[in-house]
């Protein structure tokens, strides 16, 4: 046969044979066996038991061989206990009766999983709540807590109430110092909604925050009916909100705040009007500087210096005052007592981040009073005055005069924050009582400073807690003034003066033992807010009481 005929196809069939072979991707190779005809189609998943391995079922005398598998130790008499136990997750009854802040912190605390589902919403559209809208608009609410001064975990627990009033229950709020976000995810399968604000104005006015809280529980109540568009109204009105204290009246506080610490430190009436006379100045001083947009550390350094000139002023001429008790008096109205009680609360509650910032700021706000300070002393020791680092301050036998210098400071200081007119009279007895408690532990009782601060502030956090729980509003404006009568402005200024005579170890002393009393001070504002919790009904009852952090226990 030549090589013509051999090319040639032979038949018909055989050229639709030789065509299949050469041009079909799905023709079987040489060599490889023909798969089993049948009548149901192969199984093809990645599931399926591969050719050669034998499969036994489950035993508990057998290994394990699946995660499907029951392990070899389990014994259903014996089970452990599963993420949702047989009998259901106990329901948390939150009582409508009971504060916001009790019943939001409680839900806030709670696993996502376990939380109650929101009751039906009815402050929102029928098509259901605007998200992005909603997240906004707690994001603004929280601004104006966070830069009014109010704790991260109160902020984060007005944050959860408005966004549970309109709906949207699975939502993590998280705040740091200048810093607010917020995630809702509607669903395990659904992406979720992030938004942040960033605060950079920080503004003290009480006022606009009592009236925030009272919006948020306006929003809280399920008997109140408000639209997302009357919420934005109301928060703009707050906003637009002056001060309720002019200028002129803040000044004048600042310096009967001053004259009233100079005078619960032993001073008499001519050291009154030098350390208001020095406060005022040091307030007009500081004014000046933040128009022109100094930043705070310079304000109070320039706000510091007034008082001690004053004091050393007097001093060269040889008046017959108690120079120190003018410094002194002007120290008071610097000292950052309300960052401070609120960066200890932010620490102790397991806001770290938060903490450190705030104290951080208020070692900034220290550090220029000290400067401040410091320099007027230095030139006054180079100009000749005796200034005795020694000199006891407290008079014992003016127990009324000072209880009453004390509520004068209370009640100034109250000014100075913006409080509402009518929560002034309630701060004022409050830092009467801070006081004379101080007093009777500290003199007859002969106990230390620091304890009786202490006690004294626990008293003025409790008291201030349960006037807030009354009037649903926040613990701040009855607790920040109160404490005024107890900051550590003496021990301050004689640990500032012993420096500047270059007594290192001395001043180091005095002003560890002012730090000592700060934080006493703020641990014990924070320790009577959390006894004030144990007489109130805590939601959930008795078996779902107000969890704390375990991060902080070893594991």
């Amino acid at each position: 046969m030549t090589d013509a005929e051999d090319r040639k196809p032979r038949s018909d069939e055989a050229r639709t044979v030789y065509d299949s072979e050469v041009t079909s991707e799905f023709a079987i190779p040489q060599g490889l066996a023909t798969p089993r005809a049948g009548g149901e189609s192969e199984t093809t998943s990645e599931f399926a038991v591969p050719d050669g391995l034998e499969v036994h079922p489950p035993a508990f005398d057998e290994p394990e061989g699946s995660a499907f598998s029951t392990p070899k130790m389990y014994r259903a008499r014996q089970a452990p206990p599963a993420f949702t136990p047989p009998s259901g997750i106990p329901v948390v009854s939150l009582t409508k009766d009971l504060p916001w802040q009790d019943r939001m912190r409680t839900m806030l605390r709670l696993p996502v999983a376990e939380r109650p589902a929101p009751e039906a919403v009815h402050k929102s559209e029928d098509e259901g709540p605007a998200v992005p809208r909603v997240l906004d608009l707690t994001l603004r609410i929280g601004e104006l807590l966070l830069a009014g001064g109010e704790g991260a975990e109160d902020v984060e627990t007005a944050m959860f109430a408005v966004c549970r009033s309109y709906g949207l229950d699975r939502c993590e709020p998280n705040v740091t110092f200048t810093l607010l976000a917020i995630s809702y995810q509607p669903s395990l399968v659904d992406d979720p909604v992030t938004a942040s604000r960033t605060v950079r104005r920080r503004a003290t006015d009480y006022t606009r925050l009592a009236a925030v809280f009272h919006l948020v529980d306006d929003l809280s109540d399920p008997e109140i009916s408000i639209s997302l568009e009357e919420a934005y109204r109301r928060l703009a009105e707050i906003r637009r909100n002056r001060h309720p204290y002019p200028t002129w009246v803040l000044t004048l506080a600042s310096g009967l705040l001053a004259g009233a610490a100079s005078v619960l430190v032993g001073g008499d009436l001519i050291v009154f009007v030098a350390a208001m006379l020095g406060a005022m100045l040091g307030d007009r001083l500081a004014w000046l500087c933040a128009g022109r947009g100094l930043p705070e550390f310079y304000q109070f350094t320039v706000a510091a210096m007034p008082p001690a000139a004053i004091g050393v002023a007097l001093t060269v001429a040889h008046v017959d005052v108690k120079a120190s008790a003018v410094i002194t008096g002007g120290l008071f109205a610097l000292l950052p007592g309300r960052a401070l009680v609120a960066g200890v609360q932010d620490g102790l509650t397991g806001f770290y981040i938060t903490a450190a910032a705030r104290l951080l700021e208020v070692m900034y706000f220290f550090v220029g009073i000290v400067v401040g300070v410091l320099l007027v002393l230095y030139f006054g020791v180079k100009l000749g005055a005796e200034l005795n680092p020694d000199a006891a301050l407290g008079d014992t036998n003016r127990p009324l005069w000072q209880i009453g210098a004390s509520m004068l400071l209370s009640l100034t200081f109250a000014v100075l924050l913006q409080q509402e007119r009518s929560t002034v009279l309630w701060v004022t007895l409050n830092g009467g009582v801070a006081w004379t408690v101080y007093g009777a532990m500290h003199y007859p009782g002969n106990l230390s400073p620091v304890a009786s601060t202490a006690v004294a502030a626990g008293l003025v956090g409790l008291f201030g807690q349960l006037l807030s729980r009354y009037r649903f509003a926040s613990a701040l404006p009855f607790t920040t003034a109160a404490i005024g009568p107890l900051l550590p402005g003496s021990a301050t200024y004689f640990g500032l003066l012993s420096i500047a005579q270059n007594q290192i170890d001395e001043g180091l002393v005095s002003l560890a033992k002012a730090a000592s009393l700060a934080m006493a001070i703020a641990i014990g504002v924070n320790l009577g807010s959390e006894i004030s919790r144990l007489f109130l009904r805590i939601p959930g009852g008795a078996g779902a009481g107000r969890k704390a952090a375990k991060r902080t226990r070893g594991f």
